[in-house]
């Protein structure tokens, strides 16, 4: 497996083919307060893609226009957060979109741990560290563990989908999966327009 940490943006012509696994690392939870740090990518070839992004700037086309492809799928987890961020920072809606913790909550109605750390143990049987999960993802140099970690999150995206697929197709609900899929981006755009915790289709 290899790492490359590219700064400001990924190198032009790169291509990670049909769908590539993406999450992001921030200053905090906070989307409009906490700046986007850095963008992880994998296509589920064991290569993780970093892009460290420039806080005076965001001038990231190359990045920018892989997100906003509609013939690249992006698999996230919890894409809620990570397209939001994608949306305040980068000025970029992301499409289209999977998310396994969204499939997760489709199919595995027998538990309550749709982490990624729990679908990665209990899908695939890997045991991912999130030990540098609250680290400073603003510093100007990452450190190796810093680089370690969030490549993590990104290479294991693929194999998770692909046991999500089966169960949402098991229990036949794939369709309602790719609507929730493509609601996302209105979901990320009602928070950062202040409905963050207020369901608007409920009766009060």
């Amino acid at each position: 497996m290899t790492n490359h940490l590219h700064r400001g943006d990924l190198p032009a012509g790169l291509d990670l083919g049909p769908s590539i696994a993406v999450d992001s690392e921030t200053m905090g939870l906070n989307t409009h307060r906490d700046r986007l740090c850095v963008v992880q990518l994998s296509s589920g070839d064991g290569n993780a893609h970093l892009v460290q992004l420039d806080p005076k700037t965001y001038d990231a086309p190359n990045l920018k226009r892989l997100l906003a492809d509609p013939n690249v799928l992006k698999i996230f987890h919890f894409a809620r957060f990570d397209i939001a961020a994608f949306q305040h920072w980068l000025k970029v809606e992301t499409t289209p979109i999977y998310c396994t913790k969204v499939a997760s909550r489709l199919t595995r109605t027998f538990t309550d741990r749709h982490g990624l750390k729990d679908l990665a143990r209990d899908l695939i049987g890997v045991d991912l560290s999130k030990q540098q999960q609250s680290s400073d993802w603003g510093a100007d140099a990452l450190s190796e563990a810093q680089i370690e970690y969030a490549a993590s999150d990104v290479l294991y995206r693929h194999a998770m989908k692909a046991k999500l697929d089966e169960m949402l197709a098991r229990e036949g609900r794939t369709a309602l999966a790719e609507a929730c899929f493509r609601f996302l981006p209105a979901r990320a755009a009602l928070d950062l327009a202040g409905w963050p915790e207020i369901d608007i289709l409920a009766h009060s």
